[in-house]
């Protein structure tokens, strides 16, 4: 029965898609559209958006909303330049504001995306479930012709970059403020699984500077079919993919450790993994930080801003998980549960070894000190579990 309502559903989605498609190729090719074309496609849009609506509703009870979208036209303001936050591998974001006074973030996904619309209803339905107080919660999506566009909480701090790597507002970032940005992106990492989307650029800020995980589970609709285990197509963030990856395109959660070792680095740092001169040495951060802990000079690290104004012990333990999860071989490296429970105390850790794979990409391709490496191709493939 559920089967046989499933079919029926798509196949009714599949003839309004239809004809649709059917008006536009008449229109463009300039063939006169009489009052009732133009009313019955107002009642296939209607109906479209009345299916959505209905599909939403049996499969997610929670609070997940279709937008309309006129209301997100209006609230952002026609996607004014002036409202936009940022631009990402998956599309620009745009602040919006509902007629209610709700400030609300809108993320316009990019025509790249390769899946259709029951696929995305899919994927939504999927990313909407995933509720965790260190992810940014999904409250609804808007989909219009081509348009797909997902609304989500407005972060007032905006994203980790914008204070971690600017030299006047970096100070805001104490280190009460850092350890706590690093425990909780650990916690949602944990809730997730698996994201390979870490990045600071992806940390949001709420108004209380708690840590909020963005981004997550949109590679699936970007590269909904590639094979997560072993992928030909590698995407990512240079500086944030693990060697397996980079180098084999294989992907597992270990993968997603090395990022998260790579943004603890940053976060107690102050800066990012890039490579620069050390006494006419060009190393890479991350094995300048190797180097710095095996020499018993863990401390040298921390960000000037700090001044002494930091606990030794938290840093030295972030400093020596941080080194534990950017080892190169996956299997060195330890699982989320432990670094959660590494971090929320002392322990006995092993002793982590030499990245090499850091060390000869560093001297292979130079790069100016402190300079920002971006990715060409931001995209990243993201398998959700959530538990």
């Amino acid at each position: 029965m559920v089967s046989l309502i499933a079919v029926c559903f798509i196949s009714i989605l599949a003839g309004i898609v239809f004809s649709l498609h059917r008006l536009r190729s008449n229109q463009k090719r300039n063939v006169k559209v009489t009052p009732k074309d133009s009313e019955m496609a107002d009642m296939i849009e209607t109906s479209r958006d009345a299916l959505l609506h209905e599909y939403i509703r049996k499969h997610d009870p929670s609070e997940l909303v279709i937008y309309d979208f006129d209301t997100i036209l209006i609230a952002t303001r026609n996607f004014s330049i002036t409202n936009k936050l940022g631009e990402g591998g998956f599309g620009p974001v745009y602040r919006g504001k509902l007629q209610e006074g709700k400030e609300i973030a809108v993320k316009r996904l990019s025509s790249s995306s390769v899946q259709g619309i029951e696929e995305f209803k899919n994927e939504i339905l999927l990313i909407s479930k995933l509720q965790h107080k260190n992810l940014v919660r999904l409250m609804g999506c808007c989909i219009k012709d081509d348009e797909k566009l997902l609304i989500y909480e407005f972060m007032p701090n905006k994203s980790l970059d914008t204070l971690l790597f600017n030299p006047m507002r970096r100070a805001e970032l104490d280190w009460a403020k850092r350890f706590n940005i690093i425990q909780g992106v650990a916690r949602g990492l944990l809730y997730l699984h698996y994201d390979s989307c870490l990045k600071v650029s992806n940390i949001l800020l709420d108004e209380k500077m708690s840590p909020k995980i963005s981004d997550f589970g949109l590679a699936r609709i970007f590269e909904g079919t590639q094979n997560l285990a072993n992928t030909q197509k590698v995407v990512g963030t240079r500086g944030y993919m693990s060697p397996e990856y980079a180098m084999r395109g294989i992907f597992s959660e270990k993968s997603d450790i090395y990022s998260f070792g790579v943004f603890l680095l940053e976060i107690v740092g102050g800066r990012k993994n890039t490579s620069f001169y050390y006494h006419d040495q060009q190393l890479g951060f991350i094995d300048y930080a190797w180097h710095s802990w095996n020499e018993g000079r863990g401390l040298d690290l921390v960000d000037e801003v700090l001044a002494d104004s930091y606990s030794s012990t938290e840093v030295m333990r972030c400093v020596h998980i941080g080194l534990l999860c950017v080892q190169d071989n996956a299997a060195d490296r330890p699982t989320m549960p432990d670094v959660v429970f590494m971090l929320s105390r002392e322990t006995d850790r092993p002793q982590p070894k030499r990245p090499i794979y850091t060390f000869q990409s560093s001297n292979s391709d130079p790069q100016p000190p402190f300079d920002n490496i971006c990715s060409a191709n931001e995209d990243t493939i993201t398998l959700l579990q959530g538990r």
